[in-house]
């Protein structure tokens, strides 16, 4: 068992403190980026000049979308009395779901703009996004966020910031099948599914995260202002179940398409 006591502070200079979240999220674009350049694309000019000017709307749609995601789904009430708090990202909340909805919604914005396929990119950032979701979860570990239900297993942590109970390291259990698993997963796919068209690189994301969200969802405690919405489900499975479908759909549409 271990003893969580992390210092979420990574650098600290007088009164300026740079945090591992913080850090999670520039790592993350940069080496996703730069996965996308030399792994992906490759030599088509085409899509790399195109890549390089939508990493901006990708970054907005990742800050927007992952801030009114936290707001709309998670925590409502509390910023409709106090509205001002929605700008205050340093005191932390962001949904991943939210996020995702932003960055579909600004690579449409772009693609639409510059007369591109959206599904070209959108599958160019199904193949990073993993990277972004492991760091984004160690990071959450480190934070003492997120946590796991309590347990006696031989792994379970301890997050003193929260309590003396020991619980599921649940965020490592994400980093592990959102990031690592999932990235391999669709790196192992990619030749045979991006060749055959766009989107269906897409759809496999959405599917397989949701599937390993969900399931994972079972070890992790529940935000505590919610806990469970519907027949024993958080609010996070709620979700995960609806982009679930939304990948099926999208798989199968675009098979057919393919055909």
């Amino acid at each position: 068992m271990f003893i969580n006591n992390l210092d979420p502070v990574a650098i600290s200079i007088f009164s300026f403190e740079i945090r591992w979240y913080s850090l999670s999220y520039i790592f993350g674009i940069i080496l996703g980026w730069q996965y996308c350049k030399k792994k992906i694309i490759n030599n088509n000019d085409k899509i790399a000049e195109q890549f390089d000017h939508l990493l901006t709307y990708i970054v907005l749609g990742i800050i927007i979308g992952g801030r009114l995601g936290y707001v709309l789904f998670y925590n409502l009430t509390y910023y409709i009395n106090n509205p001002l708090e929605i700008i205050f990202l340093w005191n932390g909340g962001m949904s991943f779901h939210g996020g995702l909805i932003g960055v579909i919604t600004a690579t449409y914005i772009f693609s639409k703009k510059n007369s591109s396929d959206q599904f070209i990119f959108l599958d160019i950032i199904s193949m990073v996004a993993p990277i972004g979701l492991f760091l984004g979860r160690i990071s959450n570990f480190i934070n003492s966020e997120l946590y796991g239900r309590p347990s006696d297993i031989l792994w379970a942590v301890k997050f003193i910031k929260i309590d003396d109970i020991y619980r599921h390291p649940s965020q490592i259990y994400e980093a592990i099948f959102e990031g690592v698993v999932l990235f391999f997963l669709l790196n192992f796919t990619f030749k045979k599914y991006y060749l055959k068209g766009a989107g269906i690189i897409s759809a496999l994301f959405l599917i397989f995260y949701s599937l390993f969200r969900f399931i994972i969802e079972f070890t992790r405690e529940p935000d505590f202002q919610l806990g469970f919405i519907l027949l024993g489900f958080s609010l996070g499975q709620i979700l995960s179940i609806v982009f679930l479908f939304v990948g099926i759909i999208l798989f199968y549409k675009k098979n057919e398409e393919y055909k």
